[in-house]
């Protein structure tokens, strides 16, 4: 793992970097809240990103995609997360799109990865059913019928659910509701009769559904893969997905470290720089140490999945782990050094404050994801 970037990745991350200061800065955000947007995030902007080839980087060049590597998602998500800028590529490009490349037939990879490649297609995962993120805790139901399925149960906090066009919906077909072994994956339109989407509003503004399954009936080939048969392609999509989520906390973490710096520089109190304070300095310092961590940890899992690292699983836990501890005392600190002007709406700093909360949580906060790698190594 090198934390020097080749020279196409330094290229990928000046263009994103230009392209969002310009397009999408954290004034963008708070229009699109102010506004209460209906889709919550831009789809012009969302059409130039895929122009770019956001949308395929990962993907293999058989569906339209331009193999360019899962470091590269890392990097232009890092760039997003400076500008707390909101896209589909999490949920549709990152987590679905990697399980319908596991599971699906050539038919469907064709159909569904292309049409995500080409920003044709919005995709969302329908996993969590409880407050906190349990994969494996899963009871809704997906009941055998003489055509296929019917599902019944309920999902909550699935990302992008109410712009998806398609929906991956996880449904347990076997064993108890903790069992990983009895969980399959159906991929429907969100059109289909009998699903309720109520769109939930986050308090950073990212885009979130809750949804209701009431007898959907499905066919059989609406099933992705073998049945039971889920459990380790989406155990990957979900790590895949966790340390997209990192590289951007780490973005994020990065840009609200940088304004309190320059604030501390610029702010003035007895007749000298608050930044001359010693106290003031140590927190710096340790939110610089911890900054430096975040980016091995998150560095080294993107490697990993373009080297195709046994240690997937571990790495993912470490820079989910490190980064969620990480933005939450930055996004902390940086509100308190503002001090007074940094509790108000007026000031950008906030924003960072309320998406580390919610992106600590999503994909399994911190304290989870020790709890996971501590088992994933053994212990």
């Amino acid at each position: 793992m090198g934390l020097v970037l080749s020279e196409e990745q330094r290229i990928l991350r000046d263009g994103a970097r230009e392209l969002l200061d310009t397009r999408a800065p954290v004034a963008a955000l708070r229009k699109l809240r102010d506004e209460a947007h209906v889709d919550g995030f831009s789809r012009e902007l969302w059409s130039q990103l895929v122009e770019l080839g956001w949308s395929g980087m990962a993907l293999p060049e058989a569906f339209g995609g331009s193999d360019f590597g899962f470091f590269g998602v890392g990097i232009a998500l890092e760039e997003a997360g400076r500008t707390l800028t909101v896209t589909p590529m999490l949920s549709s490009v990152v987590m679905s799109a990697s399980i319908i490349e596991a599971l699906g037939t050539e038919a469907q990879k064709s159909q569904y990865l292309r049409g995500v490649v080409h920003g044709e297609l919005l995709l969302a995962l329908a996993l969590d059913e409880r407050p906190h993120h349990r994969p494996s805790t899963i009871e809704l139901q997906a009941t055998a019928t003489p055509t296929g399925f019917q599902l019944n149960g309920q999902k909550t906090f699935v990302l992008d659910g109410h712009v998806a066009d398609h929906l991956l919906v996880v449904a347990r077909t076997a064993g108890a509701i903790d069992d990983p072994h009895g969980l399959s994956v159906f991929l429907l339109p969100c059109a289909t009769e009998g699903l309720a989407i109520t769109r939930t509003t986050m308090v950073d503004s990212r885009n979130a559904a809750n949804i209701s399954f009431t007898r959907v009936d499905l066919s059989a080939d609406q099933l992705l893969g073998p049945i039971n048969g889920a459990a380790d392609a989406l155990e990957h999509a979900l790590d895949l997905g966790r340390i997209a989520l990192a590289a951007e906390m780490l973005g994020s973490a990065q840009e609200a470290f940088d304004r309190t710096l320059a604030y501390l520089k610029l702010r003035e109190q007895f007749g000298v720089a608050i930044g001359s304070f010693q106290a003031l300095k140590h927190r710096a310092a340790q939110m610089f140490s911890e900054l430096e961590l975040a980016r091995s940890a998150t560095y080294a899992a993107l490697s990993a999945v373009d080297d195709a690292n046994d240690n997937i699983g571990l790495l993912a836990s470490l820079a989910k782990a490190q980064c969620g501890d990480t933005f939450v005392l930055v996004a902390s600190e940086a509100v308190q050094m503002h001090g007074g002007i940094g509790m108000t709406d007026d000031e950008e700093i906030g924003f960072f404050l309320k998406r580390s909360r919610v992106a600590n949580q999503t994909l399994g906060d911190a304290a989870f994801h020790r709890d996971r790698y501590a088992r994933l190594a053994g212990f």
